[in-house]
């Protein structure tokens, strides 16, 4: 069986999407698997041993671009895939499979593309929850119970010798404690803890023999700038100095990390770092860190989650309520029960 997936459009559901491609693999044994993803998608899709081949959709979020895909489709036609599995909502990622007459698309209904999906599934929320339940039942049969039984959390491979050569070129010594940072957030303000709240942290923590090393995008770099000001010891802003291939490899060397609901959360938990996961607008219920290595700091107060860009009421308190010694706690509880390895100390 050959089968076509159209990938997500955020770095965080692309992550916890191998959950769906381990489900395909477990389930049709020596299928293959072919990813249509967003280029920025290549260097997360590289460390997924379940995918075959990773396909690149030269369209950004949102983007029509319909003779390219109408052309990218015909294209795959030559591909002999027996299935598509359209993981997005919109009518854009299902047109791809549609072109390239693809006998099964397997997706879920709604924003008019019945004429493009003919394995057409019922997004039932109340019982699908979590958006990997969402991602992963696609995977199953139609009449499979919902939720799927079994979830299989993402693993991401890494590159040992980059990882050697990023810390050479960046000055890095992983061998105190790295605390990674991930102060961003694509989706909005709403769901970052305030910097100076990050910046509280990382000072307590050096003080305790930790380093903290911030990641982030380009956009980010304002953040780690604010972070790291006066360059205090041991706190590393690396937002925007390392590709995204890169940062995986040097956030796979970190003991734990505090990160809000983003992208980078996912990785982390993909890579096997313990995470501490800060939530406000969001909630945990929703899109939890697939790992068994996390403690969850959500306050649910009455007007959370809103799921809004920007706090609609002024006053942030779902995450100004979360104050940096109520991480320190959480880390030092943590570490007392899972001490770094000896490398790290």
């Amino acid at each position: 069986m050959k089968i076509l997936v159209c990938g997500p459009s955020w770095v965080g559901d692309m992550v916890m999407a191998q959950s769906l491609f381990m489900t395909l693999k477990d389930l049709h044994e020596n299928c293959t698997v072919h990813v249509l993803a967003p280029s920025w998608s290549l260097p997360i899709l590289s460390r997924m041993a379940e995918v075959d081949q990773a396909i690149v959709l030269p369209a950004g979020h949102g983007q029509l671009k319909l003779k390219k895909r109408f052309e990218i489709g015909r294209k795959l036609a030559a591909n002999g895939y027996t299935r598509a599995i359209v993981v997005p909502r919109s009518i854009k990622p299902a047109l791809v499979p549609f072109f390239a007459r693809i006998p099964v698309r397997t997706g879920y209904g709604g924003q008019g593309r019945f004429f493009l999906i003919n394995d057409v599934r019922k997004l039932d929320k109340t019982r699908l929850t979590m958006t990997v339940q969402r991602q992963v039942a696609l995977g199953h049969p139609a009449d499979a119970p919902l939720p799927p039984e079994t979830i299989p959390q993402p693993h991401l491979q890494i590159d040992a010798a980059n990882q050697k050569r990023l810390c050479r070129k960046l000055g890095l010594n992983p061998d105190r404690p790295v605390i990674s940072f991930f102060p961003g957030a694509e989706y909005g303000p709403s769901k970052q803890w305030p910097i100076q709240y990050f910046r509280e942290l990382a000072l307590r923590l050096t003080k305790s023999g930790y380093q903290v090393w911030i990641f982030g995008s380009p956009q980010d770099q304002a953040c780690a700038s604010a972070i790291a000001e006066g360059n205090p010891p041991h706190v590393h802003g690396l937002a925007g100095q390392t590709s995204l291939n890169d940062a995986i490899d040097l956030i796979a060397l970190s003991y734990m990390t505090v990160t809000n609901d983003s992208g980078l959360m996912h990785i982390a938990a993909a890579l096997g770092v313990h995470v501490q996961a800060i939530y406000g607008s969001t909630t945990p219920a929703y899109t939890p860190p697939l790992t068994d290595k996390k403690n969850i700091h959500y306050t649910g107060i009455e007007c959370s989650p809103c799921f809004a860009r920007k706090c609609p009421l002024g006053h942030f308190k779902c995450m100004k309520e979360i104050l940096p010694q109520d991480l320190e706690a959480s880390i030092q509880r943590t570490a007392a029960q899972n001490p770094a390895p000896e490398s790290r100390r």
